[in-house]
């Protein structure tokens, strides 16, 4: 015996995961600690387009509104499902695109991480960062959002529900569970 343990199972991405959802629901936090369990790179879009324009993503918006933004952002999620498999995190208004919505089912895998507009608003309710908020009533806001988004998220190939009581290593491990049905996206190596 060489001490090791023999019922490890190493998984293999064969196809970046692209987290997709509303904002709050965890789509940073919960990739990194997918992509650190799953041993592949963590990207997120959103990080991508500031280091790009060299500013914030509130003001890209300010500056050259929603529509140049949205251009932007699907130039960037094509590049990065264009590298080796990752762990991709995408800001909530991606999948809204219907060609970003079959790019990232062609390429990659569509996980939604579901979360309840309580979760969502108890997580996003004191940042500032949220562009899309910046309104009179941003819970309202934030519920019509919501409503407008799920019907769409919806469709993504992989549903994962977000509590807000679960850790992020619990909810990357759920993603991993998930996954592990989809031998398109995720192989098990059974090691003796």
């Amino acid at each position: 015996m060489d001490g090791r343990d023999t019922s490890v199972q190493a998984l293999k991405l064969r196809k970046t995961v692209v987290l997709v959802g509303m904002m709050g629901a965890g789509k940073t936090a919960v990739g990194k600690a997918l992509a650190a369990a799953l041993h592949v790179p963590f990207r997120d879009s959103d990080a991508e387009i500031e280091l790009a324009a060299n500013m914030t993503i509130a003001e890209i918006f300010s500056r050259d509104g929603e529509p140049f933004f949205r251009q932007k952002e699907s130039q960037v999620i094509s590049r990065l499902l264009d590298g080796a498999p990752s762990v991709l995190s995408t800001g909530g208004g991606a999948y809204m695109s219907a060609a970003n919505r079959e790019m990232i089912t062609e390429r990659g895998v569509a996980v939604w991480l579901d979360a309840a507009l309580p979760v969502l608003w108890n997580r996003v309710k004191h940042k500032n960062t949220r562009p899309l908020l910046r309104t009179p009533d941003p819970h309202a806001t934030l519920r019509e959002i919501y409503e407008q988004r799920v019907p769409v998220y919806a469709l993504a190939d992989v549903t994962v529900t977000s509590e807000q009581a679960k850790t992020v290593e619990a909810m990357a491990q759920r993603v991993i569970e998930a996954l592990k049905a989809r031998s398109d996206v995720l192989q098990e190596d059974k090691t003796e």
